[in-house]
C-alpha cells in the first residue's frame, strides 16, 4: 500500500504533526479500521461532488474546498493507523489504492461540469489516474514508486482547494466560474505532465540498472 512501510510509502510532510499523530492513536485505540477511515474518504469527495455540482452559492463552494482537505486527512490516516497503529490487513493495499481513484475521479467530474466543459472535468479524472497508473507499472518493475510530479495528488487537491475558495470569492461578485475552469485545466495538463516526468523517471532508471 502506498501508504505503507518502505519505498512505497506517500512522503507525507504531516505525518509527523502532532495533530495527526495524536488523532491516529485515538483511531487506532478504537474499532475503527484503516479500510474504513479509505472508504471515509471516498464519502467526503461524493458530498464535495454534490455540493460543487448543485451548491452555487459561496458557502457551497467553501464547504467543497472543506471536504477536499477532509478526504486529504482521510488519506493520511488510514496509512498512519495501518502502519503506526498495527492494523495492516490483507486488502489493505486495495482500499488504498481503488477509493483515492474514486475520490479524484468525483472532484474533477463535477468541476469539470461545473466549470461548463464537462470533457475537461472527464480528461482531469483521466489523467490523475494515469499518474497514479505510471506510479504503480513503476513499482511492479521492482523501482521505488515515484510520488512526485508537478500535479501529483497532494498538489492535485491544493489546487482544487484554492479554486473553491478563489470561486466563492468571485461568485460574490459574479455568476462566472474562470476560477474553476482554470484549475480543472492547469489540473488536467499539470497530471499529463507528471505522467510524462514519472515514465521518464522510470525509464531512466531501467538504463542505470
Amino acid at each position: 500500500m502506498n501508504d505503507g512501510d518502505g519505498p512505497g510509502r506517500r512522503p507525507i510532510a504531516s505525518r509527523s504533526s502532532g495533530w495527526a499523530i495524536r488523532l491516529a492513536g485515538g483511531l487506532a485505540r478504537t474499532d475503527v479500521t484503516p479500510n474504513q477511515i479509505s472508504v471515509a474518504s471516498v464519502l467526503f469527495a461524493g458530498v464535495g461532488c454534490a455540493l460543487i455540482a448543485v451548491g452555487h452559492t459561496p458557502l457551497a463552494w467553501l464547504a467543497a474546498a472543506a471536504c477536499v482537505q477532509l478526504r486529504l486527512v482521510c488519506n493520511l490516516l488510514d496509512g498512519m493507523v495501518a502502519v503506526e497503529g498495527g492494523k495492516k490487513s490483507a486488502v489493505g493495499a486495495i482500499y488504498n489504492e481503488f477509493p483515492d481513484r474514486i475520490a479524484d475521479t468525483l472532484l474533477l467530474v463535477a468541476v469539470g461540469y461545473a466549470a461548463g466543459v464537462p470533457w475537461l472535468g472527464w480528461a482531469a479524472a483521466l489523467a490523475a489516474a494515469l499518474t497514479a497508473y505510471v506510479r504503480v507499472f513503476g513499482g511492479s518493475l521492482g523501482l521505488p514508486q515515484d510520488f512526485s510530479g508537478v500535479m501529483a495528488k497532494q498538489r492535485r487537491m491544493a489546487a482544487l482547494t484554492a479554486a473553491l475558495v478563489a470561486q466563492s470569492v468571485e461568485w460574490t461578485f459574479s455568476d462566472t466560474r474562470w476560477s474553476l475552469l482554470v484549475a480543472v485545466a492547469l489540473i488536467a495538463a499539470g497530471s499529463l505532465v507528471t505522467c510524462v516526468t514519472r515514465t521518464a523517471a522510470i525509464a531512466t532508471k531501467l538504463r542505470a540498472t
